[in-house]
Order: C-alpha cells, then structure tokens, then sequence
C-alpha cells in the first residue's frame, strides 16, 4: 500500500489547477458584471478584458474551455438588444419607453373617474339654482321645488312672513302684505351678528335672534343690537306665476347708503 506521503506529490498539482480554475472563473464573472455595470470600454473594452484574463499557467484543456465559454457569452450580448444598447449608454433605463406608455394609460384611465368622482362632491356644495331673468333665481321651498304664487297664497296670507331657499342658497323671508300681494323685496334670515338664521314673531312684529339678542324692525333694519347691520335684502319677482329672486345692488333705503353685501 501507498502511504500518504507517496499520494500527496500526485494530488497537489491537481488541486492546484482546481483552485486556478475556479480563481479565474471568479475573475470573468467580475470582468463581466463590471462590464455590464459600466460599460466604460463598449465591446472592445469587454473583449480585451476576456482575452487578458486568460492566464497562461492554466493548462490547454482548461484555456479552451475557457475560450469556448467566452464565445458564448460574446454571442449571447450580441444577440441581446437591450444589453447591447445599455453597453453603448450605460444612463439608459430599458424599455423606457414602454414604460412611459404603461404611465399614460394608467392616468388616461384613472383620470376620468377621479373627475367624475370630485366633480360629483363638489357639486352637492353648490346650491340648486333656477335661472330667470336678469339675473334672477327661483325661490325654492324646503325639497328644493320652485314656489309658485298660486301654492304660496294658499298657506299665506296678509302680512305673514316665512322662509324659502333664496340667493345663493340662503334662508331668505317672503313677505305677504296686507293687501294679500307679494311684497317687493325679501329678507336675508341670517343676523349680521354671528350669521344665526333669526325668526320672526309675530306677536312682537319683529325678528329676533335667540342666540345674541339681536332684534330689527319689520322691514329688517336693526333695532337692538348686538348686530352691526340690517338684513341683506332681495328684490321679489313674479314671473308666469313663478316666484323669483334678484339681487338688490341699489341703495338701501332703510340706512340711505350702499348695500353692505353687494
């Protein structure tokens, strides 16, 4: 029998070559990563680099492996449009240009269904309005309907007051006179003060806020404060039975100076 000491002469040239064989393989997979990450010599650059790590102290069967080996790689970039185009410009991003495409479809089709979806939301904020002439709105009741005189005067009448839905969506007082006809102008129900919708009572002829005190005449000036201003007012149309809002932007007559919410 061989004793080790006889063995170890044969076996470690052997494990010699394996060891160089794997160094080398190392050695290609950097050049080659390095390559593919920088590309700073093109083809040429990836080609010499090839050739020089090709160290002669391997043997003859381990140089044509090798050789073989990076044939195939040369052929498998050259066949590889994407590989060949990054190694000529390293800053290009792949397919961009299927991914800007990607990117517009994906907005084309979101788009739409947001703005149907935001218009939709803001425009239960917007108040329901009809328009007339001049400028002129219909006065709506508490279902958003437009109020018609005949349906007005079958539940009012002489000097009564109460509320519709007027410029801009705001409670708005309609006004029977004493001769059972509408009267010219309504009242603004929200107090100059903190903006409280102020009711009317009857039994004392005026409107007075629960809220602060606030008390004005029949015709919506203030008679008690703590509110700095009277009622905005409004002129009243009937138009084919139907009953309007105008803006009032003339002088108010009550204080003899500009409307103060015009």
């Amino acid at each position: 029998h061989a004793s080790p000491i006889d063995t170890f002469p044969r076996t470690m040239p052997q494990s010699r070559s394996l060891l160089l064989s794997i160094a080398v393989n190392a050695l290609l997979v950097g050049v080659l990563l390095y390559s593919v990450a920088f590309a700073g010599h093109g083809r040429a650059g990836l080609q010499s680099a090839l050739t020089r790590v090709a160290p002669p102290m391997c043997s003859a069967a381990s140089t044509k492996f090798q050789a073989a080996v990076n044939r195939l790689a040369m052929k498998d970039l050259q066949r590889n449009v994407a590989s060949r185009a990054f190694l000529k410009n390293p800053d290009m991003v792949p397919d961009m240009g299927k991914r800007k495409l990607m990117n517009t479809l994906t907005l084309a089709a979101i788009a739409p269904v947001v703005a149907s979806a935001g218009g939709a939301y803001l425009y239960y904020f917007y108040p329901p309005q009809t328009g007339g002439g001049g400028g002129a709105i219909a006065a709506l009741d508490a279902l958003g309907s437009p109020v018609t005189t005949d349906s007005w005067f079958k539940t009012h009448k002489a000097n009564a007051r109460d509320l519709v839905q007027g410029i801009k969506g705001d409670p708005t007082y309609l006004i029977v006179n004493e001769e059972n006809t509408l009267n010219s102008y309504g009242l603004n129900a929200v107090c100059t003060h903190l903006g409280c919708v102020v009711p009317w009572s009857a039994n004392d002829n005026k409107f007075k806020c629960p809220c602060h005190g606030s008390q004005y005449a029949a015709d919506g000036h203030v008679v008690r404060g703590p509110a700095p201003r009277p009622l905005a007012l409004a002129h009243v149309q009937d138009q084919d039975g139907k009953i309007l809002f105008a803006p009032w932007t003339e002088t108010d007559f009550r204080t003899g100076e500009k409307p103060w919410w015009a």
